[in-house]
């Protein structure tokens, strides 16, 4: 097969196979030293022959040139890691890929012990992990993540405070977007379990497990191989609420239709909203709602500072030489996600929701936020191309 993980350059296949999705993975030595602890040397070469579209165990059997009896534990093996789904679909068994952002980075610390090809703490992982996320600023995996006009993800905002002279579409709220989810789970959240290993607990006292959400097709999944946790849609709404007292931020799937997850984000943990902090303003898609300040009811006492979880709201400016008791906050309109945590936060009163002067819609599906990335990015042909086969295979099993 000629690839050995020992030597770092076998590992090129594989990231030139990841970088085909529309979140990459900017190649580099601690990247390498990642993969180099979650796949083994036939897992890394088995993923790197992947279609972007899932496929049987017989077809990537003619894609890597591996037997079937040999292939199946291989990919047994890779679906207990959770590198890829096995999705049951009409008496067969289709496999995909996973990204590795969102995707088997998340999915490695779901577990409380992540599964490893090489003997090393899940401290060690986590602060490679950590460290890689944040190296060489935009040019490295944070501006791979965060840097397309078209997000991954978008934040909600807590119904309670929309203005009665507004609305908000189904797609737009979290209660909503659960009750029409066919299957529900809860997991543990990937950015406070990484965190927890590194020494570090949140802040607002938010826990590690049962406030990430997985629905769908994708939960079945998590759920079938450990890394989540079937409960009905009475425990996930009853989540909901315990982030909203937490002052969290929910963020879900930047489509309209079926998403796949919702998180509960706060902002000394959530690796979404280091982003936004780290100056990526539009980082995560945005609610159709800004908070607002009422100058003549803040006393600036701080509350809303220490809740915003993208840390958008500061003295301002027009107050800045005021004597304390007429000093009041402002909100940064340019990064403020409009998802109402700061709102609760205020004893005063002061902080309500307008309407964003410009939204935008998220794309329908998944597929579509895909394409549009990947065409922000100059790589939309093979994604095309792999669609398309996919397309007219589901159409062949329609006329079988």
């Amino acid at each position: 097969m000629g690839h050995l993980l020992s030597d770092k350059s076998s590992l090129i296949p594989l990231i030139d196979r990841l970088n085909r999705y529309p979140i990459g993975l900017v190649d580099s030595a601690k990247l390498r030293e990642i993969l180099s602890l979650l796949f083994s040397e036939e897992e890394a070469f088995v993923a790197s022959r992947f279609p972007l579209h899932e496929a049987t165990s017989d077809e990537l059997g003619e894609l890597t040139g591996i037997t079937i009896d040999r292939l199946l534990p291989i990919l047994e093996s890779m679906a207990n890691k959770g590198l890829v789904m096995d999705l049951p679909y009409s008496g067969a068994t289709y496999y995909l890929l996973v990204p590795g952002l969102i995707g088997f980075f998340e999915f490695t610390f779901m577990r409380r012990s992540p599964i490893l090809t090489s003997p090393v703490s899940p401290a060690e992982l986590a602060r490679l992990m950590s460290e890689y996320l944040h190296e060489n600023g935009r040019q490295g995996q944070t501006g791979e993540f965060f840097g397309s006009p078209t997000q991954l993800t978008r934040a909600l905002a807590y119904p309670e405070h929309i203005p009665v002279t507004s609305r908000i579409t189904a797609y737009e709220d979290a209660r909503q977007i659960i009750e029409a989810a066919d299957y529900c789970a809860v997991t543990l959240c990937y950015c406070r379990h990484k965190k927890e290993h590194l020494g570090k607990i949140c802040r607002k006292g938010a826990p590690v497990d049962g406030l990430c959400m997985v629905l769908g097709e994708g939960a079945r999944f998590l759920v079938r191989r450990g890394f989540a946790q079937e409960r009905d849609k009475a425990t996930l709404l009853a989540g909901l609420e315990q982030a909203r007292l937490l002052g969290l931020t929910h963020v879900t799937d930047n489509v309209r239709e079926k998403p796949s997850f919702l998180c509960n984000c706060c902002r000394c943990c959530c690796e979404l909203m280091a982003g936004v902090q780290s100056g990526f303003a539009n980082g995560v898609a945005k609610t159709p709602f800004l908070a607002e300040v009422d100058a003549t009811q803040c006393d600036y006492c701080g509350d809303c500072l220490s809740t915003c979880n993208v840390k958008c709201i500061g003295l301002a400016d027009t107050a800045r030489h005021r004597s304390k008791a007429e000093r009041h906050a402002e909100v940064d309109a340019g990064t403020c996600l409009g998802c109402g945590a700061c709102i609760d936060a205020c004893k005063n009163g002061a902080i309500h929701f307008v309407p964003r002067p410009v939204h935008t819609i998220p794309p329908r599906t998944r597929n579509r936020m895909y394409a549009r990335i990947l065409w922000e990015k100059g790589r939309i042909q093979p994604f095309l191309i792999d669609l398309a086969r996919m397309k007219w295979r589901k159409a062949a099993k329609t006329f079988r």
